[in-house]
Formats: C-alpha cells, sequence, structure tokens
C-alpha cells in the first residue's frame, strides 16, 4: 500500500515546534498499516525538519538559541538579501537540519521513541504555512 498527502501548516513563529500529532491526524491511512515507512518532506527552503526530545519545554529553546548563534541574521558578507535579513541564514539553517525525514511505521503508529516528536523548525521571523508531503509505504 502506498498514500500520499499534502498537509499545510499554520504559520508559527520563528522557533522550533512540535507537529507530530498534527501529521498523525492529517494521515488517517497510518492506522492501515502494520509494518512500513513514513517520509516527511517540507516543501520549503528556509524551513527544516528534524527529530528531538518532545517534553521538556527547554529543548526547544535551546535549539532555537543554538542555531540562531551559530547561524545570526544578516551578516555582513550575505548576499542573498532580497527576502529580509533573516533570509539567508533561513537557507542555511534549512539546508543544515534538513528537507524530510523517513519514520517506521509499525501497529498504525509512527514508531518513534518515548521521548522523540517531529519538529517543523522555523527559520524565519514570519515564514508564513508550510507545505508537508507525507507519503506512507507498507502492508
Amino acid at each position: 500500500m502506498y498514500y500520499q498527502s499534502e498537509i499545510t501548516l499554520k504559520p508559527r513563529p520563528r522557533g522550533f515546534h512540535i507537529i507530530t500529532r498534527e501529521i498523525e491526524n492529517a494521515v488517517p491511512e497510518l492506522d492501515k498499516i502494520k509494518i512500513g515507512i513514513a517520509n516527511i518532506f517540507i516543501k520549503h527552503t528556509s524551513a527544516s525538519l528534524t527529530i528531538n526530545e518532545n517534553v521538556s519545554p527547554e529543548v526547544k529553546t535551546d535549539m532555537q538559541h543554538y542555531f540562531n548563534k551559530l547561524v545570526p541574521d544578516d551578516l555582513p558578507y550575505f548576499e542573498h538579501t532580497l527576502e529580509g535579513p533573516d533570509d539567508m541564514s533561513a537557507h542555511i539553517k534549512s539546508s543544515m537540519l534538513g528537507y524530510s525525514l523517513t519514520i517506521p511505521i509499525t501497529n498504525g503508529r509512527l514508531n518513534l521513541g518515548t521521548w522523540q516528536g517531529i519538529y517543523l523548525c522555523e527559520h524565519r521571523n514570519h515564514g508564513g504555512a508550510r507545505r508537508l508531503v507525507v507519503t506512507v509505504m507498507g502492508e
């Protein structure tokens, strides 16, 4: 079985946002798969996806602080500046973290670890709605 759907996530402020339940709720076909794989792909170059700790809110804040320090906005040598001072730094962060995730499916659920969650990493101050393509395969 193969299923594919596109999800539009509501706009969020810059930061790291747990979206695991939104993905699970938007893809009811997961329930039909006993064993399989889900691929989650973000259709943007200034936001990314990652998996990390899903309980402690400090993780989201620490991730945001780290990436903003590692790749600050408006560096004087950035040439790509037409879309604002946060645009090029957002592209770099997106490339560092990645644009897709592959997660096993077991008995109708994403088989994540106890403390794992899927994060939307919004790297722009006003990134807007974000689109994800979720493809699930299995039996």
